[in-house]
């Protein structure tokens, strides 16, 4: 079933979902199982599972030299999908990312989760790897999350990169987009960031999940801005609670967004109490989530980084 299919099933009601990593490489699918398990009680219709393209690490050689080597440390996304469908009977939608994918290995990994009966994907450009200043595609990939939208919706329509296939079949691909209630880092303002925005729903995009906010101000005249833009699609907040305090500090630079003179004040008077410090997350991201729901968000997006108990506390507090 669709994500938008979900939302429109609820009838206003607000629903909550999840975001999950794979485990790094050599990990085991029972560690996603172990985080996942306690948080099926609150009947989430869908749990999303990310995407890591392949980075550089350097190794040092027996010459003295180090040597450039590439790693994927987080593989078996669409793998992950299938396990969560077959155990928990929840659909998953797998991140697409361009970064580090040629436009054929996404047409193959499309075809594969076509087979396997998932039907929804969050097309997304993805992160710079480490070493590189700037976002740098795939040669014979896609640049922008514009083009993947572009790419999967082709494929809806049968339309496959082999010119020769004219009678392709044809997946149904419901297609989520993420969004920045305080814009994309790139973006020299707002509103040229909506713009694209409004390119990639054009292009076939259903639905938005935003990056975390901890301001829920920053939410609702995201919400507004869009709408002003004529965006009318689903538009889904996404959510963390800060656990510490160097939180502070990281979330804002890997981000690139503000934390709250509130939760700042709040987290600074704890000290150095851990336990304090991830309560007062607990209890801002509870409160976030409350108005959220009474403002009528389609649904709350967990993004739970393998951390349930902080997450089920969050959620039984609304």
């Amino acid at each position: 079933m669709k994500v938008t299919d979900y939302i429109k099933a609820a009838e206003g009601r607000t629903l909550i979902s999840f975001e999950v990593l794979p485990p790094l490489k050599g990990g085991r699918m029972e560690d996603i199982f172990t985080s996942l398990d306690p948080l099926m009680e609150f009947k989430p219709p869908f749990i999303d599972v990310t995407y890591h393209r392949q980075d550089f690490i350097y190794e040092k050689r027996e010459s003295g030299f180090f040597e450039k080597v590439s790693v994927r440390k987080r593989p078996g996304t669409i793998g992950i999908c299938a396990s969560i469908m077959h155990r928990y009977g929840v659909d998953a939608v797998p991140h697409l990312i361009c970064g580090g994918f040629t436009k054929d290995d996404t047409e193959n990994a499309l075809i594969d989760l076509n087979f396997l009966g998932i039907n929804n994907v969050l097309a997304l450009r993805g992160d710079p790897r480490k070493f590189d200043g700037k976002f740098v595609p795939e040669p014979g990939g896609n640049h922008y999350a514009l083009d993947l939208v572009k790419q999967v919706q082709n494929m809806n329509e049968g339309k496959y990169l082999d010119s020769t296939i004219d009678d392709g079949a044809t997946s149904d691909f419901c297609i989520g987009i993420a969004g920045y209630p305080e814009k994309h880092f790139e973006s020299p303002n707002m509103e040229l960031d909506l713009e694209f925005t409004k390119k990639k729903i054009e292009a076939g995009a259903d639905y938005i999940v935003t990056q975390m906010f901890f301001d829920n101000q920053k939410y609702f005249d995201y919400v507004k801005a869009c709408r002003a833009a004529g965006i009318t699609v689903p538009i889904i907040p996404g959510l963390k609670p800060l656990t510490k305090r160097y939180q502070l500090n990281s979330i804002p630079r890997m981000f690139y967004i503000n934390m709250p003179d509130g939760l700042v004040k709040e987290v600074l008077k704890c000290g150095d109490d851990k336990k304090a410090i991830k309560q007062v997350g607990i209890e801002w991201c509870s409160a976030q989530s409350k108005e959220l729901k009474e403002f009528g968000v389609p649904c709350l997006h967990y993004y739970t980084m393998g951390d349930a108990k902080t997450i089920t506390k969050v959620i039984e507090g609304i």
